[in-house]
């Protein structure tokens, strides 16, 4: 999700609610404590030179459990870090503290922003030697789903 969809998405709300990925809410009391550029410049195991940008919100709760943060409110914390940061319309990530720092992805379902797993994976597997995972399947699983049935003459 980038930045412009999460201030489109605001402008509909009267709450501003996030979710984790297993569907459990954060606090209502929730802050957002951080809204930041991050710039990741690196080389991959195959010696690719790459770059990222991501906009990183940080959420945490404390036990002011009366904080409510107003819809208006992060649109104004979005536009002063807009503004002071330079801003473009990057992909946010989201930090949230679990059992350590989460690092999330973002998307909207129409009422609440929804924390998305995020994952490692390699980016070169051809210069690893990582092999290609074939898909194992059962011959008489082929036959099962009627995609050849006998006498059918597809095969």
């Amino acid at each position: 999700m980038k930045l412009s969809e999460v201030k489109s998405a605001l402008r509909q709300l009267n709450e501003v609610h996030f979710k984790l990925p297993d569907g459990t809410n954060i606090p209502q009391h929730f802050h957002v404590t951080e809204v930041g550029k991050i710039t990741k410049h690196f080389i991959d195991c195959g010696g690719v030179e790459r770059k990222e940008e991501v906009i990183n919100f940080q959420l945490w709760t404390a036990n002011d459990y009366h904080h409510r943060l107003h819809p208006d409110k992060m649109r104004s914390i979005l536009q002063l870090a807009e503004n002071t940061l330079c801003l473009n319309d990057l992909e946010i990530e989201v930090e949230y503290q679990s059992e350590t720092i989460g690092k999330y992805g973002l998307m909207f379902d129409g009422k609440n922003f929804v924390l998305v797993s995020s994952l490692t994976a390699c980016l070169a597997p051809d210069q690893c030697g990582i092999p290609v995972e074939k898909p194992k399947v059962k011959l008489a699983d082929l036959n099962a789903s009627g995609c050849c049935p006998p006498g059918g003459n597809c095969c």
